[in-house]
């Protein structure tokens, strides 16, 4: 064999280890990143002793998987406590009360902090009341506590349509109030008496969790918000800081300063950083895109990185 031949081989076989590194490597990559995803090194981290923080933001609603997360933080030995961070103009009623109860569930068995952000009211303040104190900015709006119950009037419009809807009812309150028709005034009566009742439920749960005289809490109940320092004059809140007063708030429940605070969050849905899209882009010009094992890259990067928009919450003025 002449030297050129076996200069040609030494080549061909640095080439091949330089493209095994490559592969391996990726293939690596891909395994740490569904690791990641998985949740199992979120499940690692948790098994150390730390303080675990929930984040609560956007519209409340009746969130199943927020409540299994409390009830496992609740039964995990290695939290030693819990922090709620609360972001939200509020939701559901319901909703907020089965948070509410959840986050009393743990403050059973361990100490909770609620911390009130830029915004946290109506049913982001009921939360927040689950918390054994409540920390928040100076400048955080809070309160609004009430109940109110909305729905569409587009009668007029439909007569400028020239469209109807006719309806056979079993009794005149079935499906009402619509929006198809005025609200007659027993209808009006009946949806009144509803949210007369969560009103005072409302009212109560803020009377006992501030230790309030409920007269007291009844005038503070009128839907008013409230900055951090109007809510700490007005004992709506414990405290004004952020993260050293929660720790103050630790320490005095015998909770380690140097524990760390560990978030514990939603379970993810896509491979992290966008790196599975980068990596099935990867393979593919390596050409090993046929590989089945590799066909699900694409689905579970399927989300974008980033989500631009603004989520709103609708409003009727009642002008």
């Amino acid at each position: 064999m002449d030297e050129l031949a076996i200069a040609d081989r030494r080549s061909l076989r640095r080439k091949l280890s330089f493209w095994r590194f490559v592969v391996a490597g990726l293939l690596l990559l891909v395994a740490l990143a569904i690791f990641a995803w998985s949740g199992a090194a979120d499940d690692v981290g948790h098994n150390r002793q730390h303080v675990a923080r929930v984040a609560i933001t956007g519209l409340i609603q009746d969130d199943r998987e927020l409540l299994e997360r409390l009830q496992k933080i609740a039964d995990n030995d290695s939290v030693k406590a819990l922090v709620v961070t609360i972001s939200s103009p509020g939701g559901t009623t319901y909703g907020g009360e089965v948070i509410y109860k959840a986050i009393r569930k743990v403050a059973a068995k361990k100490p909770v902090v609620s911390d009130v952000r830029t915004l946290a009211a109506s049913a982001g303040y009921m939360i927040a009341l689950g918390g054994d104190t409540i920390v928040a900015g100076e400048s955080s709006i809070t309160g609004s506590i009430g109940v109110i119950f909305q729905y569409p009037q587009v009668k007029e419009l439909m007569d400028k349509l020239g469209v109807s809807l006719e309806s056979i009812k079993s009794r005149p309150l079935k499906a009402e109030p619509s929006p198809f028709h005025p609200a007659s005034d027993e209808a009006k009566a009946m949806i009144q008496s509803m949210i007369d009742d969560s009103y005072a439920w409302f009212v109560d749960l803020v009377a006992d969790r501030r230790k309030l005289p409920r007269p007291d809490a009844l005038l503070l109940a009128d839907g008013r918000i409230f900055t951090g320092r109007q809510a700490l004059k007005a004992k709506l809140v414990d405290k004004l800081g952020g993260e050293d007063e929660i720790r103050a708030f630790l320490t005095e429940k015998k909770v380690s300063k140097d524990l760390p605070i560990v978030d514990w969050e939603a379970p993810r849905k896509t491979l992290p950083f966008g790196l599975g899209a980068l990596v099935g882009n990867w393979i593919k010009m390596l050409g090993y895109d046929a590989f089945p094992a590799m066909s699900g890259l694409e689905k579970i990067a399927g989300d974008k990185l980033f989500l631009d928009g603004l989520v709103s919450v609708w409003q009727v003025d009642g002008q």
